[in-house]
């Protein structure tokens, strides 16, 4: 099985059950090993009491990014520790993006960053995420 497969079925195994995701709008865009995209428009329900999207919702986009990055080599993961950096507001009908990117894999421990972007490309938000690796597969694989 190659890298990309394995991300691809391990990413399959994780959006059966992620209800949270599927709730607030998020779309699985893309997933590589190490990597993922996803998006999500923000809606009415999404903004807060400035009429800007939550940083809430912005957190969840990004996690989410970092959830599928760091557990496409078919090894359950978890985080461990998790920041985010607001730069810019996200709007209402807005489509924001989250792309993660793992940083360092190394034993049981890994860095991944996200980097939130609105429609028009400029970055709304930075994200790093630590990762730790628990026991379990995502889909029966031989070591």
């Amino acid at each position: 099985m190659t890298p990309q497969e394995r991300a691809e079925r391990s990413a399959a195994a994780m959006w059966a059950g992620d209800a949270a995701s599927k709730h607030l709008g998020i779309v699985l865009d893309a997933v590589g090993p190490g990597r993922a995209v996803l998006s999500f428009t923000v809606r009415p329900e999404h903004l807060n009491g400035h009429g800007i999207c939550h940083g809430g919702y912005i957190f969840t986009l990004a996690d989410s990014a970092f959830a599928f990055a760091c557990n496409s080599h078919n090894r359950l993961v978890v985080a461990q520790q998790n920041s985010i950096t607001y730069l810019s507001p996200g709007r209402e009908g807005e489509r924001l993006r989250a792309e993660a990117v793992e940083v360092s894999l190394t034993g049981r421990s890994g860095i991944y960053d996200v980097t939130v972007t609105g429609g028009d490309g400029r970055k709304l938000a930075l994200f790093r995420g630590l990762s730790r690796q628990i026991e379990g597969q995502h889909f029966e694989e031989e070591a």
